[in-house]
């Protein structure tokens, strides 16, 4: 028995059948009737050459910016993207995501929508996205393959369009930084149809003349469309064969190309390429500061160190010195002489107190002429007293003089002997010259930092080495270590 259902019941049979049957849709076509009531929500139709099709975006599926691309799903890296809610027209082709239902008042059914992406760069996501993983899986990516740039590069050929804001950019930066380099302009399209043909041949022509240090690939900012040479297939094939490193910086800092991730180096704009090929000006000012401060704080400590030397040489020379031994044998002399003159004072003193005493024992016991005998006899031994004194007088100074003799004689050789071993330690001294060899044509090899290599134990090969010669150093690399004998 049929069943009489009223509109309702078959409005939501269908609702429920249309809901059930399409849970979530993508549809393209062209936006029309687009209007924003003060309610915030967007209505507009979705049409194409034979149907249409109602839609309505409400305000709380509305975000003023996306985090992730609604086609791929893939998170963007540069941060999010302004959303199309504010800017959707007429006559834009777009795409647009959600799910369909039935409004009940009207009878119709539309599609509730939750993303909306502009059409034509939608298509251009998907195959970036596939280019991307198929560069990806040939390894055009890692890192471990990424050459890194050369410090304070010469010679640096730009690829880029003569007459676009990028290269002003660039040309104004560099010519502030750095110590002045030559910079190559290579003009090519950057935008249309032959302009991937003519960035691969620009890469192509710079590797076959092989002049530049460093190729750098720079553009402007623009729309995905403007940027689209830039993930072409041949391009990111020309920079991964180039033998010369890439330094790309296309678009702003937020668009990332197929050639930014494929270069060595990715930089964030035109500007910011200019900026990591050379530092400024006032760093190589500064670093100049450095290099004269230490120099002089090691040439002050090397100065110290002669100084400190210098004053213990001379206080060995000084006491080493014939005029400081002639000193001390004076005052050796001095001291001898002082003590014989005592001695003899001393034998004076009691010679002339047995004299006194004898003198006065004779006058005592003795009387008239014996008494003059006596006294005869006494002045006899007065005079030969005196006569032996002169004689000790002079026998002592002729040992003193014998004495002077002896100590200058031995004074003498000392300083001879001296004068040899002094001597023999130069000659020693020259022949443990380290330089010595140096300038008979040999060399020694050092490590980078300074240190004497005697045996090829300590080194091995890809170290950087230092060969010593006789007027200067030669910075090398080993290659091969080979025994005695190999």
């Amino acid at each position: 028995m049929s069943v009489i259902l009223t509109v309702r019941q078959l409005t939501a049979q269908i609702r429920q059948a249309v809901e059930s049957g399409f849970p979530y849709v993508w549809v393209q076509g062209e936006a029309t009737n687009v209007s924003r009531p003060a309610s915030g929500h967007i209505y507009f139709s979705l049409k194409d050459e034979n149907a249409q099709l109602q839609a309505v975006w409400f305000k709380g599926n509305q975000r003023e910016q996306e985090t992730f691309d609604p086609l791929t799903g893939e998170v963007f890296e540069n941060g999010p993207r302004r959303s199309l809610a504010g800017t959707l027209r007429n006559g834009q082709q777009v795409i647009c995501a959600g799910r369909l239902t039935v409004y009940a008042p009207r009878g119709g059914y539309q599609l509730v929508v939750d993303l909306v992406q502009e059409s034509g760069e939608g298509q251009l996501h998907l195959a970036l996205e596939a280019l991307r993983r198929k560069l990806d899986a040939k390894g055009y990516f890692r890192l471990e393959r990424k050459r890194p740039l050369p410090e304070h590069p010469q010679r640096v050929a730009v690829i880029t369009a003569p007459r676009g804001a990028a290269i002003r950019d660039f040309l104004r930066l560099s010519g502030e930084r750095g110590t002045g380099s030559c910079i190559r302009i290579h003009p090519v399209p950057v935008q249309g149809d032959e302009a991937p043909q003519k960035i691969v041949e620009a890469i192509a022509a710079e590797n076959r003349e092989n002049w530049a240090q460093v190729l750098v690939l720079i553009r402007g900012g623009g729309s995905l469309q403007d940027l689209w040479a830039f993930n072409d297939e041949h391009v990111a094939d020309a920079i991964y064969a180039s033998s010369i490193p890439v330094l790309a910086g296309i678009g702003h800092e937020v668009d990332t190309s197929i050639a930014d991730m494929v270069a060595d180096l990715r930089a964030a704009t035109p500007s910011h390429a200019a900026q990591l090929l050379w530092p400024e000006r006032q760093w190589y000012m500064q670093l100049v500061d450095d290099l004269e401060n230490r120099c002089m704080t090691a040439a002050n400590q090397q100065l110290g160190k002669c100084d400190q030397q210098l004053t213990g040489l001379l206080r060995a020379l000084r006491w080493l010195s014939p005029q400081r031994g002639l000193a001390r044998m004076e005052e050796r002399f001095e001291n001898l002489l002082h003590r014989l003159a005592v001695a003899q004072e001393r034998r004076f003193s009691r010679e002339d107190a047995t004299l006194s005493r004898l003198d006065a024992a004779v006058r005592r016991h003795i009387a008239g002429n014996r008494l003059e005998l006596q006294l005869a006899g006494l002045e006899a031994l007065r005079l030969r007293l005196e006569q032996n004194q002169t004689f000790l007088t002079e026998q002592k100074g002729q040992e003193l003089i014998r004495s002077e003799n002896r100590l200058q004689t031995g004074f003498t050789r000392h300083l001879d002997a001296l004068a040899h071993d002094l001597e023999r330690a130069g000659l020693k001294l020259a022949a443990l010259n380290p330089d010595a060899p140096l300038q008979r044509g040999y060399a020694c090899a050092l490590t980078a930092d300074g240190h004497f290599i005697r045996s090829i134990r300590e080194i091995e090969p890809g170290m950087q080495l230092l060969v010593q010669i006789r007027d200067g150093r030669i910075e090398t690399q080993v290659t091969a270590v080979h025994a005695s004998g190999d």
